[in-house]
This record gives C-alpha cells, sequence and structure tokens, in this order.
C-alpha cells in the first residue's frame, strides 16, 4: 500500500470532502470558474442566449447558490478532520517536549554532580599544595647551586 496509514483509514465521504476542498482551493478553479462566470454574462449580455437567463442573472445566482450551499459544508468537513489531525500531532509534540525536558533536567543534575565533585577534588588539591607550600616556608633552606648560600 503506497498511502500513508493516515490516509489510508480515510472514508469515503471524507476522501470526497478533502477532493473537493483541494480542488475549490485552487487557482484553477477560480479561473476556470471566472471564466464560466465571464462567458454566461456576456452571452446573456449580448443576445447569444436570449431569454435564457436576461439580468439580473437570477438563473446564475440559484446555481452559484447551490454551489455555496454544498461546497461549504464540504469543506467545513475537510477542515475539522484537517483540525483534528493538527491537534493530535500538536499533543505529540507537546508529550516530546515534556520528555525532551525531563531529559535536559535529568543532565544538568549529572553536569551538577560533576561540577560539586569536581570543586571537592580543586579544594582538596588547593589544600594539599597550601600545606606542602607552608610545609616549605617553614622548614629549613636549601643551599643555593650557585654559592652555596642560602636563597
Amino acid at each position: 500500500m503506497d498511502e500513508p496509514p493516515a490516509v489510508a483509514r480515510l472514508t469515503p465521504g471524507q476522501r470526497i470532502a478533502d477532493a473537493v476542498a483541494t480542488v475549490m482551493g485552487s487557482w484553477s478553479f477560480i479561473i476556470v470558474q471566472s471564466a464560466i462566470l465571464i462567458v454566461w454574462i456576456t452571452a446573456n449580455l449580448v443576445g447569444a442566449m436570449r431569454g435564457w437567463d436576461p439580468y439580473p442573472f437570477i438563473l446564475l445566482n440559484l446555481a452559484l447558490s447551490f454551489q455555496a450551499a454544498y461546497a461549504a459544508p464540504v469543506i467545513m468537513m475537510s477542515q475539522n478532520r484537517q483540525q483534528d489531525i493538527d491537534r493530535k500531532a500538536a499533543e505529540n509534540d507537546y508529550r516530546i517536549n515534556v520528555k525532551a525536558e525531563l531529559e535536559i533536567e535529568l543532565l544538568h543534575e549529572k553536569i551538577d554532580q560533576l561540577r560539586e565533585r569536581e570543586v571537592l577534588k580543586l579544594t582538596e588539591a588547593v589544600r594539599m599544595l597550601t600545606e606542602l607550600l607552608e610545609q616549605s616556608a617553614s622548614g629549613p633552606r636549601a643551599p643555593d647551586a650557585e654559592g652555596g648560600r642560602p636563597s
């Protein structure tokens, strides 16, 4: 099956609603419908179709109202289904973000623990070096290599 799982589970009504919304939401549809309207109005004004739908174009108005009456609910069905898909995706993103946030908090705690250990080690090293310096400062001075005098 070539279709993704979300598309494979669509009902026939959902597929029709998506197809209608896709077609009616395209520039091709707007251009074709505009061309049909221009031809209809021109043909009726010029008299090519004498008496078919004279000005104020009541039959054209009826046809457009009929189209709108059926198109609007079908497009709304498609939008509602897309809204449900978007909501589920947003919920999934939220769950992933919460999990990532918890993982980052754990990493921060581990880094803080490592930093504390390192600070303790450095503090101990500084204490030991301080003791060594104090011992060497208080102990006898070794003679200097050049003149044999204490430095």
